[in-house]
């Protein structure tokens, strides 16, 4: 699929996301994507599960284990603000 958006728009001509379902899969397609250049979505409506032995208490717990990953793959999270630019949304 990302070569095929590659082909049809050009690289770097479009944005793109990955979220898996189920624990362990919202983490590793969450690595997948880093690692592939994409950004990530994770929720609780998705995966209900921090690690084998607990559930997240909150979507905010996933978003904090999921942002783990980003700088052990060279990637930055973006910004509240910046993910508003992202996503081509207006400014609060």
């Amino acid at each position: 699929m990302r070569r095929t958006a590659n082909e049809l728009f050009g690289a770097g001509a479009y944005t793109w996301s990955a979220a898996g379902v189920g624990y362990p899969g919202e983490f590793h397609l969450a690595a997948t994507a880093l690692m592939l250049g994409g950004h990530v979505r994770v929720g609780l409506e998705d995966n209900l599960r921090l690690d084998v032995e607990r559930r997240a208490a909150s979507n905010a717990e996933l978003v904090e284990k999921a942002m783990t990953l980003a700088p052990l793959l060279d990637r930055e999270p973006a910004t509240a603000d910046e993910a508003r630019a992202i996503l081509g949304l207006r400014p609060r």
